[in-house]
C-alpha cells in the first residue's frame, strides 16, 4: 500500500515511512524518524529525530513526540500529548548564553506494544510505558508504568486494571480479574504486575 503524504505535511526525506502510512495536515516529521506499516499521523503533529515508532500506531492531532521516543506495535497517542524529552529544561546556560544541541542530554519516553496514551497526557522523560497501559486524559507521568496498568492524575497512580481491549477489569477476588469484553483472564502477581492466565 503506497504511504498518504498531505501537501502541507513537512517530512524529511531521511524518514522511513512504512507501507500504508498516512501523514495529515501540517505534521512534521524530521530526520531518522522511522515509521512502521499502517501509522497515522495527526493534523499538527510533531515526530521528533530519530524517533521510531512500530506497526498499526496511531499519532493524533497536535500530539508532541520529542526524540528520542520509541514506540511499539499497535501504541495510541492521543490529541495534544506530549512524550517530554529533557530532565532539566532550560533555554540558557547560567552565564545566559543560550543552550545548544551539545549543552544538554535528550532522554526519551519508551512506550511498548498495545498501549495508550490519552488526551493531552504528558509523559516526563524518562519513562517507560508497559505493554497494554493506559494513561488517562491529562495524567502527568513521572515515573514507569507497569504492563496493563490504568493510570490516572497528577502525577500519575495506578487506578485500576484494564486489559487489551482496554476497559477496566473485573475484579474476581484471590488476585484473579476478567475482561468484561472478551472474557480473558489475568492473575495479580503484586500490586505492580499483573499477567495474562
Amino acid at each position: 500500500m503506497a504511504v498518504k503524504i498531505l501537501p502541507s505535511a513537512d517530512v524529511d526525506s531521511s524518514a522511513t515511512l512504512g507501507d500504508g502510512s498516512s501523514i495529515w495536515h501540517l505534521a512534521q516529521i524530521r530526520d531518522g524518524v522511522v515509521l512502521g506499516s499502517n501509522c497515522i499521523i495527526g493534523r499538527g503533529a510533531y515526530i521528533g529525530s530519530g524517533v521510531t515508532l512500530g506497526n498499526n500506531c496511531k499519532v493524533q492531532n497536535y500530539a508532541l513526540v520529542y526524540e528520542p521516543a520509541k514506540l511499539g506495535n499497535g501504541v495510541f497517542i492521543g490529541p495534544a500529548a506530549v512524550l517530554t524529552n529533557d530532565q532539566f529544561p532550560r533555554a540558557v546556560n547560567p552565564d545566559l548564553t543560550l543552550k545548544n544541541g551539545s549543552d544538554w542530554e535528550a532522554v526519551g519516553v519508551t512506550i511498548h506494544d498495545g498501549a495508550s496514551i490519552g488526551a493531552r497526557a504528558v509523559c516526563i522523560a524518562p519513562v517507560t510505558i508497559g505493554k497494554w497501559a493506559l494513561v488517562a486524559a491529562g495524567a502527568v507521568v513521572t515515573k514507569d508504568v507497569p504492563d496493563f496498568a490504568l493510570v490516572a492524575g497528577v502525577p500519575a497512580k495506578r487506578i485500576r486494571w484494564v486489559g487489551k481491549a482496554g476497559i477496566p477489569l473485573e475484579d474476581l477476588g484471590n488476585q484473579r480479574f476478567r475482561c468484561p469484553q472478551d472474557q480473558s483472564y489475568y492473575k495479580e502477581l503484586s500490586e505492580n504486575e499483573l499477567v495474562e492466565e
